[in-house]
């Protein structure tokens, strides 16, 4: 089980279905999906692409207390897009959104995350974003610069169970 977790970057709706979501169940993960709110509105003309790539619902909002988990215990994350917004937010243990709950359980679980920041040079200039990617690098955090990088480290960290 892989958690696939993105936040509202600019092209997220153009790549995260084919370019992400399918190569993951492709590989023999089962895909579950969570994005942030913002990343829903993007993302709303491409649902069923990602839908169809896996057998659960796609996320962006909590459950009732009332209600069971829709989503298994992930055996590794992955964080792509990952904003800088999201980024100081993991790094500082804020949960605001369903997207970042998921990942700061996971975090202090000790789930293998990757993460692939897409932000912009000023964004990458704030004197607080290297600290950032220090704390959540020293959290286990690896840092991937492209797609294929992502899938990769997550060959590397967890294996798939088929």
């Amino acid at each position: 089980m892989v958690g696939l977790v993105a936040s509202a970057a600019g092209g997220v709706e153009r790549w995260l279905a084919d370019g992400l979501a399918r190569p993951l169940a492709e590989r023999g993960w089962r895909v579950a999906i969570t994005v942030t709110p913002t990343a829903a509105r993007w993302l709303e003309p491409h649902l069923d692409a990602l839908r169809a790539t896996t057998d659960l619902p796609v996320r962006w909002t909590s459950r009732l207390p009332t209600e069971p988990k829709p989503h298994p215990v992930p055996d590794a994350f992955a964080f792509a897009p990952a904003t800088a917004n999201s980024l100081a937010k993991l790094a500082l243990g804020i949960g605001d959104n369903q997207a970042l709950t998921v990942l700061c359980e996971g975090l202090g679980r000790g789930t293998p995350v990757v993460v692939l920041p897409q932000l912009s040079e000023d964004q990458a200039g704030h004197p607080a974003h290297r600290g950032h990617l220090a704390v959540l690098r020293s959290a286990g955090v690896v840092l991937a610069a492209d797609l294929a990088a992502v899938l990769a480290e997550l060959d590397r960290v967890a294996r798939p169970r088929g």
